[in-house]
């Protein structure tokens, strides 16, 4: 167990996201939040100074409103006591237009490391104050996009964009360096397909004017203006598809591209669960393939060296190569990555089977391109961004040498909470690997939050993870370079709903708890919102609730259940802020449900009416109409419209405890907008 601690002990240092602050510690919180563009997703907090740990949360203008719990926006990680500067915060809401808004220090009051105070309904981890004011600084945020690109090799006729987040979709134009000197549509060299609003990574832009010498690129962020996704700016001589701007400039970066006919590849030492390893970049000036040797191919094993090799990639830069290894590694062991050609131009790599008459690999200076590091055979976990209904989460990707499970800690875990960290752990992985592994939580988690997915062994062979039961001594993680194997990543929960089975007359259902991030309504449709029946499924809806968690939510029903049979109860925003349910009458135009991992948010539930003869779905038919439901959630019925629309008339009795502190929040939060407006 020892062994297992101190892993586990050097984790918490690496997940942390954040190093102890240098500074010493202060009894005043203060914030400094500057003027900014964003691409919509994150934003920066200059500096913030907590005394005791804590969060800097972001606001929206309508705090000022006295819309305390709904204003918020985002929060940072957990920070420890001390100063931080450059915070990055995740915004579970995007932005998409400028506007004010407020960074505010939060305190860690219930020790958890989790921001929970609109879970809370703002009974924790509230703000910061001074003189009897929340501390606070506002900003002007402008949303716009951000771009970023390295110096690269080139064939001349594509390069790759390392990042572009865009505020409301678009396009990144690649221009040379004379749209310096005023030629905006002649510096034109090319332009990416339209990208969505959102993070974009390695975009390749195919050129249009080929780069023949060493050349300064500057890829701009261009808007989608006519919202016809496709790129018009030098059509129109600049009447639609402009650039993003920020600060009065357009938004760009510069990179020097150097063509070159020499291949090259980098690959770094790393982990892995033996089915694959991953290249860092290739450059294959003529296309072809990144083959993984072993190390006896520097002994003259030429074939017999081969482990793996890529899909054909097409000429020019490629980042992040995953090679599929066609027989696992069952120990740790030196891999050579080799670019190799296609010199048969038939985009299979042939070069065993012909005995090296076709598909040789790249040479430099008469040798062949290649680089070489270790492959730790333990396992890999990979988790991106992502949404979340409170319930379940999805690892991208787990890739385990051994079978075992990979388990979801929580921030907690940073503080050395290593058994009471862990918010849920997946069924049993054979060994292998593993795409979209969906983990169902132990008890819903609502709010956002940095989570850690980590792989874990099953040491005692009995397909159980007993980790926690048996306080480390079984099915501990798997570890490499002396730490566990992990992956981290910002979780946003802005909805949650859970209902039980529950009996009654048809006329009324109870939803056990709703967490609403911005507020709205909890509706309960019928099984037929599973078949389609996006309008005609809605059974009743709740009073408006607002934004916080509300307890035994009892929903009188419009449309009785006259037979027992399954409920879908569903969380629902109120977009149009009237506080009214206009989903149906609007025929989905307004208050859309809450989505999360591309779905809707709802959980099922079995409703039986007493009286009845009919017998409730307690066995096949429920499974069916609990995979039926995910399925259908994913399809995003707000878009798909159909059916007649129906007034609906709800009632709802709640016990939500803490409003009244929200009302002294108000205040405290005014008096502290009304001293930042002065300075």
């Amino acid at each position: 167990m020892r062994r297992t601690l101190a892993v586990l002990m050097t984790l918490v240092v690496v997940v942390g996201g954040i190093p102890a602050a240098a500074a010493a510690q202060q009894e005043t919180a203060s914030v400094s939040f500057d003027n900014q563009a964003t691409g919509g997703t994150t934003v920066t907090v200059d500096s913030v100074t907590l005394p005791d740990g804590g969060f800097v949360t972001i606001h929206d203008a309508s705090v000022t409103d006295g819309n305390v719990l709904g204003s918020v926006v985002g929060s940072s990680a957990y920070l420890d006591a001390g100063t931080h500067e450059n915070v990055t915060v995740h915004l579970d809401e995007p932005v998409d237009e400028s506007g004010t808004f407020v960074a505010m220090p939060h305190m860690d009051t219930d020790g958890d490391r989790v921001y929970s105070f609109v879970a809370a309904n703002g009974e924790a981890d509230g703000p910061y104050t001074a003189d009897g004011s929340a501390v606070v600084d506002t900003a002007t945020v402008d949303a716009s996009a951000t771009v970023s690109m390295s110096d690269q090799p080139t064939t001349g006729d594509s390069v790759v964009v390392d990042r572009v987040e865009l505020s409301q979709g678009g396009f990144v134009t690649v221009h040379d360096a004379t749209v310096t000197e005023g030629a905006v549509f002649e510096s034109i060299r090319g332009t990416s397909a339209y990208l969505s609003a959102g993070v974009h990574e390695n975009v390749r832009v195919e050129l249009d004017a080929s780069v023949t010498e060493n050349t300064t690129l500057v890829p701009m962020a261009h808007m989608d203006t006519d919202g016809d996704e496709t790129y018009t700016f030098p059509e129109s001589e600049g009447e639609t598809d402009g650039p993003y701007t920020a600060d009065g400039s357009a938004v760009v970066d510069t990179a020097m591209a150097t063509p070159s006919d020499t291949a090259s590849v980098n690959y770094t030492a790393q982990a892995t669960g033996g089915y694959s390893v991953v290249v860092d970049s290739a450059y294959l000036p003529d296309g072809g393939f990144v083959t993984v040797h072993d190390a006896t191919v520097t002994e003259g094993a030429v074939f017999e060296s081969i482990r793996g090799t890529s899909a054909y990639l097409d000429p020019g830069l490629h980042r992040d190569v995953r090679v599929a290894l066609d027989s696992p590694l069952n120990e740790t062991t030196t891999v050579v990555p080799m670019a190799h050609m296609d010199t048969d131009g038939n985009e299979t790599y042939t070069f065993p089977e012909s005995e090296g008459e076709a598909d040789g690999p790249y040479t430099a200076d008469g040798s062949a391109v290649v680089d070489s590091g270790n492959a730790t055979v333990s396992a890999s976990v990979d988790y991106t961004t992502k949404t979340s209904d409170g319930a379940t989460v999805v690892v991208d990707r787990v890739e385990l040498s051994q079978g075992g499970f990979v388990t979801v800690h929580d921030p907690s875990l940073s503080g050395g909470a290593v058994f009471d960290s862990v918010v849920g752990t997946s069924m049993y992985l054979p060994a292998g690997v593993h795409e979209n592994v969906e983990v169902t939580l132990d008890e819903p988690i609502r709010s956002s939050q940095v989570l850690t997915p980590m792989a874990h062994m099953d040491t005692n062979d009995n397909e159980a993870y007993d980790f926690v039961t048996s306080e480390g001594e079984a099915d501990g993680p798997f570890t490499a370079d002396g730490g566990a194997v992990v992956a981290s990543a910002h979780t946003s929960v802005n909805a949650v709903v859970t209902a039980m089975d529950q009996s009654g007359d048809g006329t009324t259902v109870t939803v056990d708890s709703v967490t609403l991030h911005d507020g709205g309504f909890v509706t309960v449709h019928d099984a037929t919102v599973t078949e389609g029946a996006v309008f005609e499924s809605v059974r009743g809806t709740s009073a408006y609730l607002e934004p916080g968690t509300h307890e035994n939510v009892e929903i009188s029903l419009d449309a009785p259940f006259e037979e027992s049979g399954t409920i879908v109860p569903m969380a629902h925003m109120d977009t149009n802020g009237n506080e009214a349910y206009d989903f149906v009458t609007s025929e989905g135009a307004n208050d859309g449900p809450y989505v999360a991992a591309g779905g809707a948010v709802v959980t099922t539930a079995d409703y039986t009416v007493e009286g009845t003869m009919t017998e409730t779905m307690t066995d096949e038919p429920t499974d069916s109409m609990t995979d039926e439901s995910s399925e259908t959630m994913t399809d995003e019925p707000t878009t798909e419209m159909a059916g007649e629309s129906m007034e609906t008339t709800t009632e709802s009795s709640t016990d939500a405890p803490g409003f009244g502190l929200v009302v002294a929040l108000v205040a405290l939060v005014a008096a502290a907008l009304v001293a930042a407006r002065r300075r």
